[in-house]
Protein backbone atom coordinates (compact mmCIF):
# COMPACT_ATOMS: atom_id res chain seq x y z
CA UNK A 1 0.00 0.00 0.00
CA UNK A 2 3.06 2.39 0.89
CA UNK A 3 4.59 1.59 -2.40
CA UNK A 4 1.08 2.24 -4.15
CA UNK A 5 0.79 5.89 -2.23
CA UNK A 6 4.40 6.69 -3.34
CA UNK A 7 4.25 5.78 -6.69
CA UNK A 8 1.07 7.92 -6.85
CA UNK A 9 2.65 10.92 -5.06
CA UNK A 10 5.44 10.72 -7.57
CA UNK A 11 3.30 10.66 -10.50
CA UNK A 12 1.06 13.47 -9.30
CA UNK A 13 4.48 15.95 -8.52
CA UNK A 14 6.52 14.72 -11.48
CA UNK A 15 4.09 14.70 -14.86
CA UNK A 16 2.04 17.43 -13.87
CA UNK A 17 4.32 20.30 -15.08
CA UNK A 18 4.43 19.04 -18.70
CA UNK A 19 1.23 18.70 -18.37
CA UNK A 20 0.45 22.29 -17.38
CA UNK A 21 2.61 23.70 -19.62
CA UNK A 22 0.44 22.43 -22.65
CA UNK A 23 -1.16 25.02 -25.37
CA UNK A 24 -4.06 24.67 -26.25
CA UNK A 25 -6.35 25.98 -29.00
CA UNK A 26 -8.74 28.72 -27.29
CA UNK A 27 -12.31 28.80 -28.31
CA UNK A 28 -14.81 31.75 -28.50
CA UNK A 29 -17.87 31.86 -26.36
CA UNK A 30 -20.74 34.46 -26.69
CA UNK A 31 -22.81 35.26 -23.33
CA UNK A 32 -26.44 34.87 -24.52
CA UNK A 33 -28.82 37.90 -23.58
CA UNK A 34 -31.84 36.94 -21.43
CA UNK A 35 -35.09 38.64 -20.68
CA UNK A 36 -35.91 38.99 -16.82
CA UNK A 37 -38.66 36.52 -17.59
CA UNK A 38 -36.36 33.88 -18.88
CA UNK A 39 -33.77 34.42 -15.85
CA UNK A 40 -37.16 34.29 -13.45
CA UNK A 41 -38.13 31.07 -14.73
CA UNK A 42 -33.96 29.76 -14.45
CA UNK A 43 -33.92 30.79 -10.86
CA UNK A 44 -37.42 29.79 -10.17
CA UNK A 45 -36.28 26.41 -8.53
CA UNK A 46 -33.33 27.78 -6.72
CA UNK A 47 -35.78 30.25 -4.80
CA UNK A 48 -38.09 27.81 -4.10
CA UNK A 49 -35.66 25.12 -2.44
CA UNK A 50 -34.28 27.50 0.40
CA UNK A 51 -32.26 24.95 1.94
CA UNK A 52 -28.39 23.02 0.47
CA UNK A 53 -26.37 20.97 1.87
CA UNK A 54 -22.49 22.49 1.37
CA UNK A 55 -19.80 19.65 1.44
CA UNK A 56 -15.78 20.49 1.98
CA UNK A 57 -14.12 17.58 1.10
CA UNK A 58 -10.36 16.84 -0.56
CA UNK A 59 -6.96 16.75 0.93
CA UNK A 60 -7.12 18.01 3.58
CA UNK A 61 -9.90 16.54 5.06
CA UNK A 62 -7.66 13.06 6.05
CA UNK A 63 -5.25 16.04 7.60
CA UNK A 64 -8.22 16.61 10.22
CA UNK A 65 -6.29 19.38 11.41
CA UNK A 66 -3.10 18.07 12.53
CA UNK A 67 0.28 18.43 10.41
CA UNK A 68 2.82 15.81 11.19
CA UNK A 69 1.93 15.12 14.61
CA UNK A 70 0.76 18.99 15.85
CA UNK A 71 -2.81 20.24 16.16
CA UNK A 72 -2.77 23.39 13.92
CA UNK A 73 -6.12 24.66 15.98
CA UNK A 74 -9.24 23.75 17.23
CA UNK A 75 -11.21 26.98 15.17
CA UNK A 76 -11.33 28.01 11.86
CA UNK A 77 -11.07 26.05 8.54
CA UNK A 78 -8.76 23.47 8.23
CA UNK A 79 -9.44 23.12 4.58
CA UNK A 80 -6.49 26.13 4.77
CA UNK A 81 -4.14 23.84 6.93
CA UNK A 82 -1.21 23.98 3.74
CA UNK A 83 -1.69 27.81 4.22
CA UNK A 84 -1.74 27.79 8.15
CA UNK A 85 1.40 25.40 8.05
CA UNK A 86 3.30 27.06 4.98
CA UNK A 87 3.40 24.03 3.80
CA UNK A 88 5.02 23.75 -0.43
CA UNK A 89 3.09 20.98 -2.86
CA UNK A 90 5.54 18.44 -2.52
CA UNK A 91 5.04 18.30 1.65
CA UNK A 92 1.95 19.24 1.32
CA UNK A 93 1.01 16.23 -1.15
CA UNK A 94 3.44 13.87 0.78
CA UNK A 95 1.50 13.87 4.01
CA UNK A 96 -2.12 14.32 3.06
CA UNK A 97 -2.04 11.80 -0.11
CA UNK A 98 -1.89 8.74 2.37
CA UNK A 99 -4.70 10.20 4.73
CA UNK A 100 -6.82 10.59 1.82
CA UNK A 101 -8.59 7.27 1.36
CA UNK A 102 -12.42 7.32 -0.13
CA UNK A 103 -14.60 4.55 0.96
CA UNK A 104 -16.70 2.80 -1.50
CA UNK A 105 -20.56 4.08 -0.76
CA UNK A 106 -19.48 7.74 1.00
CA UNK A 107 -21.08 9.58 -2.29
CA UNK A 108 -24.71 7.67 -1.05
CA UNK A 109 -24.11 8.59 2.40
CA UNK A 110 -24.11 11.92 1.92
CA UNK A 111 -26.76 12.16 -0.55
CA UNK A 112 -29.19 10.37 1.87
CA UNK A 113 -28.44 12.49 5.00
CA UNK A 114 -28.87 15.76 2.25
CA UNK A 115 -32.34 14.40 1.69
CA UNK A 116 -33.21 13.31 5.54
CA UNK A 117 -32.44 16.97 6.28
CA UNK A 118 -34.66 18.20 3.99
CA UNK A 119 -32.15 19.77 1.30
CA UNK A 120 -33.11 20.30 -2.78
CA UNK A 121 -29.76 20.47 -3.68
CA UNK A 122 -26.09 19.89 -2.44
CA UNK A 123 -22.70 21.84 -3.22
CA UNK A 124 -19.42 20.25 -3.31
CA UNK A 125 -16.19 20.95 -3.74
CA UNK A 126 -14.79 19.56 -7.37
CA UNK A 127 -11.17 21.64 -6.30
CA UNK A 128 -10.52 24.28 -3.40
CA UNK A 129 -7.22 26.67 -3.00
CA UNK A 130 -4.72 23.20 -2.50
CA UNK A 131 -5.57 22.18 -6.05
CA UNK A 132 -6.25 19.07 -6.09
CA UNK A 133 -9.55 17.89 -8.32
CA UNK A 134 -12.10 15.43 -7.08
CA UNK A 135 -12.55 14.65 -11.03
CA UNK A 136 -10.80 13.03 -13.73
CA UNK A 137 -8.56 15.48 -15.85
CA UNK A 138 -6.66 15.54 -19.29
CA UNK A 139 -4.78 18.35 -17.90
CA UNK A 140 -3.82 17.60 -14.38
CA UNK A 141 -1.97 14.45 -12.60
CA UNK A 142 -3.15 16.09 -9.35
CA UNK A 143 -7.03 14.85 -8.77
CA UNK A 144 -8.36 11.80 -7.34
CA UNK A 145 -8.66 9.62 -10.25
CA UNK A 146 -4.88 9.53 -11.02
CA UNK A 147 -4.79 9.44 -7.36
CA UNK A 148 -7.34 6.59 -6.29
CA UNK A 149 -8.19 5.13 -9.58
CA UNK A 150 -11.86 6.67 -8.89
CA UNK A 151 -13.22 10.06 -10.55
CA UNK A 152 -15.20 11.14 -7.20
CA UNK A 153 -16.89 13.80 -8.87
CA UNK A 154 -18.60 11.28 -10.92
CA UNK A 155 -19.30 9.14 -7.78
CA UNK A 156 -20.78 12.11 -6.09
CA UNK A 157 -23.16 13.52 -8.66
CA UNK A 158 -24.72 10.16 -9.80
CA UNK A 159 -25.62 9.39 -5.27
CA UNK A 160 -26.92 13.15 -5.56
CA UNK A 161 -29.14 12.96 -8.55
CA UNK A 162 -30.41 9.16 -7.62
CA UNK A 163 -31.34 10.95 -4.20
CA UNK A 164 -33.86 13.72 -6.65
CA UNK A 165 -31.34 16.82 -5.54
CA UNK A 166 -29.68 19.07 -7.75
CA UNK A 167 -26.05 19.35 -7.82
CA UNK A 168 -23.80 21.75 -7.61
CA UNK A 169 -20.10 22.21 -8.21
CA UNK A 170 -18.09 24.86 -5.48
CA UNK A 171 -14.38 25.34 -7.64
CA UNK A 172 -11.71 27.86 -6.22
CA UNK A 173 -9.73 29.74 -9.13
CA UNK A 174 -7.24 29.75 -6.58
CA UNK A 175 -4.12 26.84 -7.52
CA UNK A 176 -1.72 26.56 -4.67
CA UNK A 177 -0.43 23.87 -6.80
CA UNK A 178 -0.03 24.89 -10.28
CA UNK A 179 3.49 25.69 -11.16
CA UNK A 180 2.41 29.00 -12.85
CA UNK A 181 0.02 30.80 -10.59
CA UNK A 182 1.43 34.35 -9.77
CA UNK A 183 0.89 34.68 -6.29
CA UNK A 184 2.99 37.74 -6.81
CA UNK A 185 0.41 39.31 -9.15
CA UNK A 186 -2.34 38.16 -7.06
CA UNK A 187 -1.87 40.67 -4.77
CA UNK A 188 -4.21 40.22 -1.88
CA UNK A 189 -5.24 36.49 -2.27
CA UNK A 190 -3.39 33.36 0.04
CA UNK A 191 -0.87 31.61 -0.85
CA UNK A 192 0.90 28.89 1.76
CA UNK A 193 4.58 30.14 1.01
CA UNK A 194 4.04 34.21 0.27
CA UNK A 195 7.05 36.48 0.22
CA UNK A 196 9.20 33.83 -1.26
CA UNK A 197 10.76 33.24 -4.09
CA UNK A 198 9.05 31.17 -7.01
CA UNK A 199 10.46 27.66 -6.81
CA UNK A 200 10.32 27.09 -10.55
CA UNK A 201 11.48 30.62 -11.90
CA UNK A 202 9.24 32.90 -13.30
CA UNK A 203 5.48 32.28 -13.41
CA UNK A 204 3.25 33.00 -16.39
CA UNK A 205 -0.28 33.95 -15.08
CA UNK A 206 -1.82 33.23 -18.78
CA UNK A 207 -0.93 29.47 -19.22
CA UNK A 208 -2.39 29.17 -15.53
CA UNK A 209 -5.49 30.61 -16.63
CA UNK A 210 -6.07 28.41 -19.44
CA UNK A 211 -5.31 25.71 -17.38
CA UNK A 212 -8.18 26.75 -15.42
CA UNK A 213 -10.40 27.19 -18.41
CA UNK A 214 -10.11 23.94 -19.73
CA UNK A 215 -10.64 22.34 -16.55
CA UNK A 216 -14.09 24.33 -15.76
CA UNK A 217 -14.85 22.80 -19.55
CA UNK A 218 -13.89 19.18 -18.25
CA UNK A 219 -16.98 19.63 -15.21
CA UNK A 220 -19.00 21.05 -17.66
CA UNK A 221 -18.68 18.53 -20.22
CA UNK A 222 -18.17 15.28 -18.23
CA UNK A 223 -21.13 15.13 -15.32
CA UNK A 224 -24.36 15.72 -17.30
CA UNK A 225 -26.76 18.82 -16.05
CA UNK A 226 -25.18 21.01 -13.60
CA UNK A 227 -27.35 22.97 -11.57
CA UNK A 228 -24.86 25.41 -9.82
CA UNK A 229 -21.59 26.69 -9.98
CA UNK A 230 -20.44 28.29 -6.92
CA UNK A 231 -16.85 30.11 -7.64
CA UNK A 232 -14.31 30.89 -4.87
CA UNK A 233 -13.10 33.49 -4.76
CA UNK A 234 -11.75 37.04 -5.53
CA UNK A 235 -10.18 39.65 -3.98
CA UNK A 236 -9.48 43.46 -4.93
CA UNK A 237 -6.75 43.42 -8.04
CA UNK A 238 -7.37 40.07 -8.84
CA UNK A 239 -10.99 40.00 -9.61
CA UNK A 240 -12.79 39.16 -13.14
CA UNK A 241 -10.44 40.18 -15.63
CA UNK A 242 -7.69 38.40 -13.82
CA UNK A 243 -9.03 35.33 -14.84
CA UNK A 244 -10.86 35.94 -17.45
CA UNK A 245 -14.17 35.91 -16.43
CA UNK A 246 -16.30 36.83 -18.85
CA UNK A 247 -15.00 34.78 -21.17
CA UNK A 248 -15.14 31.70 -18.25
CA UNK A 249 -18.79 32.92 -17.80
CA UNK A 250 -19.94 32.98 -21.26
CA UNK A 251 -18.25 29.10 -21.81
CA UNK A 252 -19.84 28.16 -18.48
CA UNK A 253 -23.54 29.16 -19.62
CA UNK A 254 -23.12 28.39 -23.08
CA UNK A 255 -22.33 24.50 -21.66
CA UNK A 256 -24.73 24.65 -19.48
CA UNK A 257 -27.83 27.16 -20.73
CA UNK A 258 -29.58 26.55 -17.22
CA UNK A 259 -26.99 26.61 -14.39
CA UNK A 260 -27.05 29.21 -11.78
CA UNK A 261 -24.01 30.59 -10.47
CA UNK A 262 -22.65 32.83 -7.28
CA UNK A 263 -20.75 36.03 -7.96
CA UNK A 264 -17.33 35.02 -6.11
CA UNK A 265 -15.55 35.00 -9.84
CA UNK A 266 -15.54 38.79 -9.67
CA UNK A 267 -15.57 40.26 -6.48
CA UNK A 268 -15.76 38.79 -2.83
CA UNK A 269 -15.63 41.90 -0.15
CA UNK A 270 -14.03 41.12 3.48
CA UNK A 271 -16.06 38.91 5.42
CA UNK A 272 -18.50 40.61 7.74
CA UNK A 273 -18.28 40.09 11.83
CA UNK A 274 -21.39 41.62 12.24
CA UNK A 275 -24.03 42.43 9.60
CA UNK A 276 -23.40 40.85 5.70
CA UNK A 277 -26.36 42.76 4.14
CA UNK A 278 -23.26 44.93 2.50
CA UNK A 279 -22.89 41.89 0.29
CA UNK A 280 -26.03 42.26 -1.15
CA UNK A 281 -26.04 45.66 -1.37
CA UNK A 282 -23.41 45.59 -3.32
CA UNK A 283 -24.33 42.59 -5.76
CA UNK A 284 -24.39 42.90 -9.50
CA UNK A 285 -26.59 40.66 -11.73
CA UNK A 286 -24.18 40.48 -14.56
CA UNK A 287 -21.52 39.03 -11.85
CA UNK A 288 -23.47 35.89 -11.20
CA UNK A 289 -27.21 35.42 -10.09
CA UNK A 290 -26.77 35.25 -6.25
CA UNK A 291 -24.41 36.91 -3.41
CA UNK A 292 -22.91 35.09 -0.54
CA UNK A 293 -22.93 36.18 2.94
CA UNK A 294 -20.38 33.70 4.82
CA UNK A 295 -21.06 32.69 8.23
CA UNK A 296 -23.18 35.78 8.78
CA UNK A 297 -27.03 36.47 8.24
CA UNK A 298 -27.87 39.59 6.92
CA UNK A 299 -30.10 41.96 9.45
CA UNK A 300 -32.22 41.77 5.95
CA UNK A 301 -33.34 41.03 2.67
CA UNK A 302 -33.42 43.43 -0.55
CA UNK A 303 -35.97 43.18 -2.77
CA UNK A 304 -35.13 41.83 -6.24
CA UNK A 305 -31.44 40.75 -4.25
CA UNK A 306 -31.08 36.61 -4.60
CA UNK A 307 -28.80 35.69 -1.63
CA UNK A 308 -27.30 32.43 0.08
CA UNK A 309 -26.16 32.65 3.30
CA UNK A 310 -23.06 29.59 3.57
CA UNK A 311 -22.34 28.47 6.86
CA UNK A 312 -20.49 25.67 9.12
CA UNK A 313 -22.18 23.47 11.53
CA UNK A 314 -18.83 24.15 13.87
CA UNK A 315 -16.25 26.71 12.86
CA UNK A 316 -14.50 24.60 10.13
CA UNK A 317 -15.53 23.94 6.56
CA UNK A 318 -13.19 21.10 5.97
CA UNK A 319 -12.93 18.11 8.86
CA UNK A 320 -10.94 18.60 12.11
CA UNK A 321 -10.73 16.38 14.79
CA UNK A 322 -10.05 19.18 16.93
CA UNK A 323 -13.56 21.57 16.59
CA UNK A 324 -15.98 20.60 18.95
CA UNK A 325 -17.90 24.03 19.06
CA UNK A 326 -21.25 22.31 17.26
CA UNK A 327 -24.50 24.61 17.02
CA UNK A 328 -27.04 23.31 18.77
CA UNK A 329 -30.02 22.06 16.98
CA UNK A 330 -31.91 25.33 17.93
CA UNK A 331 -29.46 27.46 16.61
CA UNK A 332 -29.19 25.87 13.38
CA UNK A 333 -33.28 25.48 12.43
CA UNK A 334 -33.52 29.28 13.96
CA UNK A 335 -30.88 30.37 11.70
CA UNK A 336 -32.91 28.44 8.90
CA UNK A 337 -36.11 30.24 9.64
CA UNK A 338 -34.63 33.23 9.63
CA UNK A 339 -33.09 33.26 6.45
CA UNK A 340 -35.88 32.50 4.71
CA UNK A 341 -38.19 35.05 6.55
CA UNK A 342 -35.65 38.01 4.99
CA UNK A 343 -35.53 36.09 0.94
CA UNK A 344 -32.62 34.15 1.49
CA UNK A 345 -31.42 30.60 1.06
CA UNK A 346 -29.40 28.76 3.65
CA UNK A 347 -26.20 26.41 2.54
CA UNK A 348 -24.97 24.33 5.57
CA UNK A 349 -21.87 22.99 5.66
CA UNK A 350 -20.70 19.00 6.24
CA UNK A 351 -17.01 18.16 6.47
CA UNK A 352 -15.94 14.77 6.19
CA UNK A 353 -13.54 12.49 7.42
CA UNK A 354 -10.45 11.93 4.80
CA UNK A 355 -12.23 8.34 3.95
CA UNK A 356 -15.48 10.06 3.39
CA UNK A 357 -17.55 9.37 6.15
CA UNK A 358 -19.41 11.94 8.03
CA UNK A 359 -18.79 13.03 11.82
CA UNK A 360 -21.60 12.12 13.98
CA UNK A 361 -22.33 15.21 15.56
CA UNK A 362 -23.13 16.48 11.90
CA UNK A 363 -25.51 13.34 11.27
CA UNK A 364 -26.92 14.30 14.25
CA UNK A 365 -27.53 18.16 13.66
CA UNK A 366 -28.74 17.01 9.76
CA UNK A 367 -31.27 14.51 11.01
CA UNK A 368 -32.97 17.13 13.38
CA UNK A 369 -33.05 19.94 10.88
CA UNK A 370 -34.95 16.63 8.81
CA UNK A 371 -37.09 16.20 11.49
CA UNK A 372 -38.92 19.49 12.10
CA UNK A 373 -38.81 19.98 8.01
CA UNK A 374 -41.22 17.08 8.33
CA UNK A 375 -43.40 18.44 9.97
CA UNK A 376 -42.98 22.46 9.11
CA UNK A 377 -41.60 22.16 5.84
CA UNK A 378 -44.72 23.95 4.28
CA UNK A 379 -43.00 27.09 5.88
CA UNK A 380 -39.63 27.01 4.36
CA UNK A 381 -40.01 25.84 1.29
CA UNK A 382 -41.26 27.53 -1.82
CA UNK A 383 -41.99 30.61 0.21
CA UNK A 384 -40.92 34.35 0.39
CA UNK A 385 -39.79 37.03 2.43
CA UNK A 386 -42.07 38.30 5.39
CA UNK A 387 -43.82 41.06 4.62
CA UNK A 388 -44.25 42.11 8.18
CA UNK A 389 -40.94 43.41 10.30
CA UNK A 390 -39.66 40.28 12.32
CA UNK A 391 -42.07 40.44 15.62
CA UNK A 392 -40.32 39.57 19.07
CA UNK A 393 -41.41 36.00 19.32
CA UNK A 394 -40.02 34.74 16.01
CA UNK A 395 -40.26 34.99 12.43
CA UNK A 396 -42.73 35.21 9.29
CA UNK A 397 -42.82 33.85 6.15
CA UNK A 398 -45.41 33.73 3.02
CA UNK A 399 -46.82 32.28 -0.08
CA UNK A 400 -49.88 33.16 -1.97
CA UNK A 401 -52.71 33.24 0.51
CA UNK A 402 -50.88 32.03 3.42
CA UNK A 403 -48.90 33.37 6.07
CA UNK A 404 -46.73 31.16 8.05
CA UNK A 405 -46.05 32.67 11.91
CA UNK A 406 -43.20 30.55 13.59
CA UNK A 407 -42.99 31.07 17.19
CA UNK A 408 -40.09 30.63 19.20
CA UNK A 409 -41.05 32.26 22.25
CA UNK A 410 -44.63 30.88 22.90
CA UNK A 411 -47.12 33.24 24.81
CA UNK A 412 -47.65 32.05 28.03
CA UNK A 413 -51.25 33.69 27.91
CA UNK A 414 -51.85 31.14 24.76
CA UNK A 415 -52.79 34.56 22.64
CA UNK A 416 -50.51 35.53 19.62
CA UNK A 417 -51.25 38.88 17.66
CA UNK A 418 -50.44 38.95 13.88
CA UNK A 419 -50.73 42.29 12.29
CA UNK A 420 -53.53 41.21 9.98
CA UNK A 421 -57.36 42.39 10.23
CA UNK A 422 -59.90 40.27 10.70
CA UNK A 423 -61.59 40.92 7.50
CA UNK A 424 -58.19 39.19 5.46
CA UNK A 425 -57.82 36.10 7.71
CA UNK A 426 -59.64 33.42 6.89
CA UNK A 427 -58.71 30.08 9.03
CA UNK A 428 -55.83 29.25 11.43
CA UNK A 429 -54.00 26.20 12.33
CA UNK A 430 -50.62 24.56 13.36
CA UNK A 431 -48.93 22.41 11.45
CA UNK A 432 -48.04 19.89 13.86
CA UNK A 433 -51.49 19.22 14.55
CA UNK A 434 -52.61 16.41 12.20
CA UNK A 435 -56.43 16.54 12.56
CA UNK A 436 -55.94 20.30 11.34
CA UNK A 437 -57.98 22.00 13.54
CA UNK A 438 -58.53 25.83 13.33
CA UNK A 439 -57.63 28.11 15.89
CA UNK A 440 -60.03 30.17 17.80
CA UNK A 441 -59.03 34.12 16.19
CA UNK A 442 -60.54 37.15 18.00
CA UNK A 443 -60.38 40.52 16.07
CA UNK A 444 -58.97 43.74 18.07
CA UNK A 445 -56.93 46.96 17.34
CA UNK A 446 -53.71 45.92 16.98
CA UNK A 447 -55.04 43.12 14.82
CA UNK A 448 -55.98 39.38 15.20
CA UNK A 449 -55.44 37.49 17.99
CA UNK A 450 -54.83 33.50 17.51
CA UNK A 451 -55.89 31.44 20.79
CA UNK A 452 -53.17 28.90 20.91
CA UNK A 453 -52.73 25.65 22.77
CA UNK A 454 -51.09 25.88 26.15
CA UNK A 455 -47.73 24.04 25.27
CA UNK A 456 -45.80 24.48 21.78
CA UNK A 457 -45.82 21.55 19.60
CA UNK A 458 -41.92 22.43 19.00
CA UNK A 459 -39.80 23.89 21.88
CA UNK A 460 -37.24 25.00 19.00
CA UNK A 461 -39.96 26.59 16.70
CA UNK A 462 -43.92 26.17 15.83
CA UNK A 463 -45.60 26.83 13.17
CA UNK A 464 -49.16 28.54 12.67
CA UNK A 465 -50.34 28.71 9.02
CA UNK A 466 -52.62 31.49 8.71
CA UNK A 467 -54.76 31.26 5.44
CA UNK A 468 -55.62 35.10 4.02
CA UNK A 469 -57.87 36.17 1.72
Amino acid sequence: MKKRMLTCLLLITVTAIPLFAQTHHKETYTMKSETPQQRDARMAWWRQARFGMFVHWGLYSGLAGTWKGKTVGTRGGMEWIQQYVGADTWDYAHEATPKFQPSPNFASEWAKLARQAGCKYVVFTTKHHDGFGLYESANSTYNAKDLTGRDLCKEIVEAIRAEGLKVGFYHSVIDWHHPQYDYKAAGQLPYPTKGKPFPNGPRNHAIYVDYLHRQVKELMTHYGPVDIIWWDYSKKGAEGPFWRADDLMAMVHTLQPQIISNNRLYHIPNIEKHDSVGRLKNWKPEQGDFTTPEQTIPSTGIEGVDWEVCMTLNTTWGYSDHDHAWKSDETLIRNLIDIVSKGGNYLLNIGPKGDGSIPAESIKSMQAIGDWMQTNGEAIYETTASPFKAPKWGRYTQKPGILYAHVFDWPADGKLTVPLTSAKVKTARLLADRSQTALKIESTAAGSVINLPKEAPDPIASIIAIETE
